[in-house]
């Protein structure tokens, strides 16, 4: 693994004479906040590694800007029966070895992310699938475990490999396999070109690309993680634009004549989730000493948890007003939020109340994980997360860690909270509650992401029978309930919407829109007017 992951050698010196001269023109350096974990497309669901990737492999479907469902490698796709999805695809569609793509890549691609393991799996998208029939090279017919309604808003990112080039792989040889590039074959409008592992990708303009050409020959994702840096590197030209800005620099970058900036709000949440195992590794006494059960697992504990969480403050200081404070893990907008769930007031005097109720009267000691490089913000959050516990009588160990080191420990259950964001990129509520409110349930395929051992079997009725309830209104209304059952367990606690902010060179590019689900594409960015 570690010697697949190092520098990889596809930029030649050819290709860096790229940047020199006329084509520096063509050339649009992106300065992002993380790249991808691999260049197996299917490792894992993290998404900034799908953003990356999604540059190489197409997908069955596309999620628009304001994530509605577009065709993509499917040009078309309906109901047979209420097990049954019939995809056409489009024809004429090359790999970029100049191999066809067919019905049988397609199936490949989902035997492939049914079996592979990671630390964020892809499996979660073809939970659904039962059976994968080939009717033709352009059709395929996809059988469920009972009727599927979001079969297509999974299939956003169900990214399409070579069944050829990916025929013998395993879970051992994989990440070598595409790490290397020898089977980083997509259908993609850009080609594989280098990976430096936390530092740079770049991928090259496909000239055969079956759909729009895109303006810009080259495309280089530089990873820097620093938001200061990020910021500096944009004001010095050494990258043409940069992805999520710093909240307290975006008045600072809007004044200034020489760059323009984009804002958004996203379908992003901050949450705090917390383990409802027995036991559990990162709580213990004031003095250090074992405590006899998992404080999180006293309903009263997660609401004293909860009261003391000032969002309001969080999303105006700690996200520097680019947050909107949130009381459920999926935003307006998105089918089956429940608009009856009111945001929690806090309340101190009454969280050191339900602490002492609970056995508590001193608190307890906890460490407080959360990301702090993958989402504007969620240092700031997880920081000012562990003072405000504190006035509680909690004494938090704040520690904010990478997302490529606290999501698998969180996988390895070796974390007792994580504070962490989610975007809910379907467009549909069920895809956060079946992955994380679900019981885990490998047989079911049904929560793939419910690390913390929650279950709760109310929940798993109501998400069971959203799953295949065909009538939207109906689906709603029973997404609306989960979202309100949950949400009042507290085992997730939900914290604030991330705004976000692009910021750009005039005189270089122009982004034409900011995502809702914050996903910035080289195609959706266009070389500034001369």
């Amino acid at each position: 693994m570690r010697s697949a992951i190092r520098s990889l050698a596809f930029a030649s010196v050819a290709t860096g004479a790229l940047l020199a001269g006329p084509a520096a023109a063509q050339t649009l350096t992106m300065g992002v906040i993380a790249g991808p974990e691999s260049i197996d497309p299917h490792y894992t669901a993290t998404g900034t590694h799908a953003e990356s990737l999604a540059h190489v492999f197409d997908t069955l479907t596309r999620s628009g800007d304001r994530l509605q469902i577009e065709p993509g490698l499917a040009e078309s796709w309906r109901v047979v029966d209420p097990n049954t999805w019939e995809f056409r695809l489009r024809q004429g569609v090359k790999f970029h070895d100049g191999s066809d793509m067919t019905a049988e890549d397609v199936a490949a691609s989902i035997r492939r992310m049914q079996t592979l393991t990671g630390p964020n799996p892809t499996s979660i998208y073809v939970r659904r699938v039962r059976e994968v029939q080939v009717v033709d090279p352009h059709t395929l017919r996809v059988v469920t475990d009972g009727p599927a309604p979001t079969l297509p808003n999974d299939f956003i990112r169900l990214f399409v490999v070579s069944a050829r080039a990916t025929a013998g792989l395993t879970p051992e040889t994989s990440n070598e396999a595409f790490n290397s590039g020898r089977v980083a074959i997509g259908t993609g409008p850009y080609r594989f070109g280098s990976w430096t592992p936390r530092e740079q990708f770049t991928v090259e303009r496909n000239d055969t690309y079956w759909g729009a050409r895109p303006a810009w020959a080259r495309h280089v994702r530089r990873e820097i993680s620093n938001p200061a840096a990020r910021v500096a590197q944009l004001r010095t030209g050494q990258v043409d634009m940069i992805v999520r800005v710093p909240a307290a620099d975006v008045p600072t970058l809007e004044r200034d004549r020489t760059l323009s900036v984009v804002k958004a709000e996203t379908v992003y949440v901050f949450n705090l989730a917390l383990d409802q195992r027995e036991t559990t590794p990162q709580v213990t006494a004031r003095d250090g000493s074992r405590l006899p059960a998992n404080p999180y697992r006293d309903a009263r504990v997660r609401e004293a948890i909860d009261l003391a969480i000032d969002r309001r403050a969080l999303a105006e200081v700690a996200m520097e007003g680019m947050g909107t404070p949130q009381a459920q893990m999926v935003t307006p907008g998105i089918f089956g939020f429940n608009p009856a769930i009111q945001l929690p007031t806090p309340n101190v005097a009454r969280a050191r109340q339900l602490l002492t109720e609970a056995g508590y009267p001193n608190g307890f000691r906890m460490v407080l994980n959360f990301t702090n490089n993958r989402l504007p913000g969620d240092n700031g959050v997880g920081t000012s997360m562990a003072q405000m516990l504190a006035r509680i009588g909690i004494e938090v160990q704040a520690a904010g860690q990478p997302a490529a080191v606290i999501f698998p420990a969180r996988a390895r259950g070796e974390l007792s909270n994580i504070m962490a964001g989610w975007g809910t990129l379907t467009g549909e509520a069920n895809y956060y509650y079946a992955a994380n409110a679900h019981t885990n349930n490998r047989e079911l395929r049904l929560g793939a992401f419910n690390w913390n051992g929650f279950s709760n079997p109310e929940i798993d009725r109501l998400i069971q029978a959203a799953n295949v309830e065909l009538d939207d209104r109906k689906r709603e209304e029973l997404l609306q309930q989960v979202g309100a059952l949950f949400t009042a367990q507290r085992v997730v606690i939900p914290i604030a919407a991330v705004g976000s902010a692009w910021a750009m060179r005039r005189d270089r590019a122009t982004l034409r829109v900011g995502r809702s689900d914050e996903e910035t594409y080289a195609w959706d960015v266009t070389p500034a007017a001369r």
